[in-house]
């Protein structure tokens, strides 16, 4: 199998810079001068779990400020936002990462800093006492998905040449920013830049970010959506130090490094880039790792603000009554009225994921229906995820179109749990709005109240005669007379099973009077017939039943054995054509249906 494309340009990248042997291995931390120079390995993590591994990204190596946007992150998710956010700033400092300096109040300028670092450090030693590594071992070892461990020498090396933290843990000790013992907190500070990882847990590590918090791999949920746009943000204003803006300016992609050789970079929605490679630049970054960000960021335009979708990509259709219907077979009088009043209802089926933006668009299209229509019909179905933001304005804009005559019905929300919770919470406050499992069961009700509106009937407790029947329209009394004779009458009661799937065909059914629905093995509805309509026609056309019928009212009907038709068909060989010939019209009817609803998804 060939090369996937994304993995062919990191095996270019890799290839290229891999010549690049500028710069040097840290050297202020005596173990680190240890590390293989030509060591070199990508690897890309996408948020459906994909990963892309190129050179060496399974040598382990110590992640040290990578640690701090994730420690950051454990924080704001474990002890809280309101105490870290007061005990720590979130402004850019413009300087390097181990500046003994303090913003105007005291405090830590960011958490990607050594001072904010060791005071995010800190409350866990505070909250968490003698536990606190293990706490934020265990956390880190959840964004990888696997087991981390921390390398006992370079945890030793650091501890013993770490005197400019020591300088920086007593300014914040002085400030009251740390309020445990300084050695405390640097004990567990040094033992977290030392965790082993690897490239790949790296870009697994970023890909629970850009996952919106959960592990792609393991599919936990590490963090809420809150505190990973606030990591992000943090990133990407202040992960790279004093290269930020520029780093900010050229890639555009919310990333740390860390003085290891590591690189990590998260690309919100999509996925997540782990880099190890130890030489390093005048601003402690990775040369190659941040070739290798740039290279990718330019070659296929993946700067976080360079945005293409289009708000109205996010619905896939919108149609009426005209281009849709539910899949009850409705009588002749009571289709009629629907064909008279097609434009009453909108229907809007959304897909992908539905930001601000999309919801904006698609309250506009709501508000624009009240001209025209009585009933709107929003399908979530194929909706991927919404954000709060979304949510939020949908329920905004409900309240409004209260006001006007327009019943709106949201369907498909089940698997939106913030949307269905949101939606169960509208029922009870904003009038005319319902709540429907399926798309089908939505326009059911609102085809049942446009036709009872109008004055419309409903016969499914009245005895249809054969005469009566679609299927045997054009035949003259004494042609149905003769089939009534050759048939048998059959009664189910509710939940029966009429015909069952993969049996074979030997009979054709007429309903007289209830209602049954037509359904796949796995229990989804194909059709509902009422009195009048026939059960099983294609019998005449197929060996073996194609679907379940199940009988959900009483049902009353006569049974035609194939046998007995072919008879019929022998001697009365006019009739019978006419019967193929209604056959066909009734099959061109349903294409007429199909083929709306293909013009309306393709023109959406």
């Amino acid at each position: 199998m060939s090369d996937l494309p994304l993995l062919r340009f990191l095996r270019q990248c890799h290839g290229e810079f891999s010549q690049n042997s500028t710069g040097a291995l840290a050297d202020y931390i005596p173990e680190l001068t240890k590390a293989d120079p030509a060591h070199f390995g990508i690897c890309v993590a996408t948020v459906d779990g994909y990963v892309h591994e190129m050179g060496d990204s399974r040598v382990p190596f110590t992640i040290q400020s990578i640690s701090k946007a994730f420690v950051f992150a454990m924080a704001l998710e474990t002890i809280g936002a309101e105490k870290v956010e007061t005990t720590i700033g979130v402004e850019p400092s413009g300087e390097a990462f181990n500046s003994i300096r303090l913003n105007g109040t005291n405090r830590p300028f960011n958490p990607m800093v050594n001072a904010g670092a060791i005071a995010c450090t800190g409350l866990f030693c505070e909250s968490g006492g003698d536990d606190a590594f293990e706490r934020i071992l265990q956390g880190l070892s959840r964004f990888a998905g696997r087991p981390l461990d921390y390398d006992r020498a370079v945890f030793e090396s650091e501890r013993a040449t770490g005197d400019r933290n020591r300088a920086i843990a007593y300014l914040l000790r002085t400030h009251g920013v740390l309020r445990c013992e300084v050695d405390t907190a640097l004990a567990v500070y040094f033992r977290q830049c030392a965790v082993q990882v690897t490239a790949r847990d790296l870009s697994i590590m970023a890909a629970t970010l850009a996952n919106n918090g959960v592990n792609p791999m393991t599919g936990e949920t590490v963090l809420s959506p809150y505190v990973v746009a606030r990591t992000l943000s943090v990133m990407l204003s202040s992960g790279m130090y004093d290269y930020a803006g520029e780093w900010g300016y050229r890639v555009g992609i919310p990333a740390k490094s860390g003085v290891g050789g590591g690189i990590v970079a998260t690309l919100p929605a999509q996925l997540g880039l782990g880099i190890y490679s130890p030489l390093l630049n005048g601003h402690g970054h990775s040369v190659r790792g941040v070739q290798t960000c740039e290279a990718l960021s330019s070659h296929f335009d993946l700067h976080l603000l360079n945005r293409v979708a289009d708000v109205r990509t996010c619905v896939a259709a919108a149609c009426d009554l005209g281009g849709v219907s539910s899949r009850r077979n409705r009588q002749p009088a009571e289709q009629a009225i629907l064909d008279a009043h097609q434009t009453s209802c909108v229907v809007l089926e959304l897909v992908g994921a539905i930001g601000f933006g999309d919801m904006e668009y698609i309250s506009r299209r709501l508000i624009e229906s009240q001209s025209r229509a009585t009933h709107a019909i929003v399908d979530f179905r194929r909706v991927s995820a919404i954000s709060k933001a979304a949510a939020r304005l949908l329920g905004d804009s409900l309240d409004g179109i209260a006001a006007a005559d327009l019943t709106v019905t949201l369907c498909g929300t089940a698997h939106l749990a913030g949307l269905s919770a949101a939606v169960d919470s509208w029922l009870g406050r904003v009038p005319r709005l319902r709540k429907a499992a399926r798309l089908d069961e939505a326009i059911e009700w609102v085809e049942d109240q446009i036709i009872y509106l109008d004055g419309g009937y409903d016969r499914l407790h009245e005895q249809i005669t054969l005469g009566e029947q679609s299927l045997l329209e054009g035949l003259s009394a004494a042609d149905t007379e003769t089939l009534a004779a050759m048939s048998d009458r059959r009664h189910f009661e509710p939940g029966e099973r009429i015909i069952a799937a993969n049996e074979v065909a030997r009979s054709i059914l007429f309903i007289s009077r209830g209602m049954v629905s037509v359904k796949l093995p796995s229990g989804v509805r194909l059709a509902t017939l009422v009195a009048g309509m026939t059960v099983g026609e294609m019998a005449l056309l197929e060996t073996h039943r194609s679907a379940d019928v199940w009988a959900d009212t009483r049902v009353d009907c006569l049974e035609l054995p194939l046998d007995a038709y072919a008879r019929f068909r022998a001697s009365h060989p006019q009739a019978s054509e006419r019967i193929v010939l209604n056959l066909a019209a009734l099959l061109s009817r349903k294409l007429i249906v199909a083929n709306r609803k293909i013009d309306a998804l393709t023109s959406s």
